[in-house]
């Protein structure tokens, strides 16, 4: 049998031991959502939420309840720009680092 290990407990243990993996999931996040990729990038962000903060200290954070934030961060969630902004800040702070987003260049 194939040894595997859970891939959410290997973001965590890889974020905990590694704060420019942190500092990149972040950036990834931003740069996700800034080019339009905005399902992979709540999952990225969720993960990271996950590996850090916990959604209950963010639910404490941004004064939102821990099952909405969840659900903002599922494939299917639509968070508003302003709990957006709060959940990047909120990790931001946390990792104590700031916000590097890129774009994409297109081809033409």
């Amino acid at each position: 049998m194939a040894l595997t290990r859970d891939f959410k407990q290997t973001v965590v243990d890889r974020v905990e031991r590694d704060p420019q993996f942190a500092q990149a999931l972040l950036d990834e996040a931003a740069t996700l959502f800034l080019n339009n990729d905005t399902e992979t990038a709540r999952l990225i962000l969720r993960d990271l939420v996950n590996a850090t903060i916990g959604f209950e200290e963010l639910a404490s954070q941004t004064d939102k309840p821990s099952k909405s934030l969840h659900r903002m961060l599922s494939p299917k969630g639509n968070p508003s720009m302003d709990n957006l902004a709060a959940i990047f800040g909120a990790v931001r702070v946390r990792l104590n680092v700031g916000i590097e987003a890129h774009s994409i260049q297109l081809a033409t």
